[in-house]
């Protein structure tokens, strides 16, 4: 069952980073994989910082936090 949050909430935070970075995404799909990806990259690098939230909106955060740094350094790596 935990996964099954984990890819929804994946999913919700790569919805949400493709929405405040417009013109920059791969299309409702692909923001969702990046969100998913981005979840596991700021779960990663929160645990490492030492941050810990609890809780749906707190994972939500880390997930949507992870989805944009992801996100933006794919727009830079796409623009080049």
């Amino acid at each position: 069952m935990e996964f099954i949050w984990f890819l929804l909430i994946g999913a919700a935070a790569g919805w949400l980073a493709g929405q405040l970075f417009k013109g920059s995404g791969f299309g409702l799909l692909g923001n969702i994989v990046v969100g998913i990806l981005g979840g596991i990259a700021g779960g990663w690098l929160a645990g490492i910082l030492g941050i810990h939230f609890g809780g749906l909106i707190g994972q939500l955060l880390v997930a949507a936090g992870g989805a944009i740094v992801l996100l933006w350094i794919v727009s830079l790596i796409k623009k080049k």
